[in-house]
């Protein structure tokens, strides 16, 4: 790989389904170099579920050896068990990452569209089909955890060397006087019940 050259691994977390990508950027020039999806559907126990991503995403650290990690942030849900387990999932991520040595990124679903198409609210088969674009791919038939997990990627490719600190840190206060959670609050008011 020529010294210009940065892999990043894209992650879309689900208890069940957790997508993944690896996105190599050699200077303006972007290949998807592996997409898939770790299933975890058939372990009935959820601190099995939280094991194999763990290990899967450890495994795929080790074969990439990726310079940089993104992972897709849930941020609201109808079901609040739902979203512990969801939660529980991305922190298995993080947790492979960091314990492998890598920082990690954590981005908005709203933030990840808007990277790709330049709206936040796009569908998924916008994103997909911008996606397949972008990088001249065929993504036709590939899941929607590894198309989002793709996105999650690419987002982090188009801003991760801009990254300001509050990105990084949804809790830290933005310039308008909120901390990033008060933004996307103030910005999705129609979440809030």
């Amino acid at each position: 790989m020529s010294e210009n050259a940065h892999i990043i691994l894209g992650l879309d977390p689900g208890s069940r389904k957790t997508g993944y990508a690896l996105l190599k950027r050699t200077g303006n020039s972007f290949e998807s170099i592996e997409f898939g999806v770790i299933k975890s559907h058939n372990l009935d126990e959820h601190a099995d579920r939280l094991k194999r991503i763990y290990d899967e995403v450890t495994e795929l650290i080790k074969r990439f050896t990726p310079d940089q990690c993104a992972v897709e942030t849930p941020v609201y849900g109808k079901d609040p068990l739902a979203m512990l387990k969801l939660g529980r999932a991305q922190a298995a991520c993080i947790m492979a990452i960091v314990n492998s040595g890598l920082e990690v990124t954590e981005y908005y679903p709203k933030a990840v569209k808007k990277s790709i198409t330049g709206n936040g609210n796009a569908a998924k088969e916008q994103v997909a089909y911008m996606l397949s674009k972008l990088l001249n791919a065929n993504l036709d038939n590939i899941s929607d955890d590894a198309t989002d997990a793709l996105a999650v990627a690419w987002c982090h490719a188009m801003r991760g060397d801009s990254l300001t600190e509050s990105h990084r840190n949804p809790l830290k206060r933005t310039g308008r006087g909120r901390t990033a959670w008060g933004d996307f609050v103030a910005d999705n008011p129609e979440r809030i019940k």
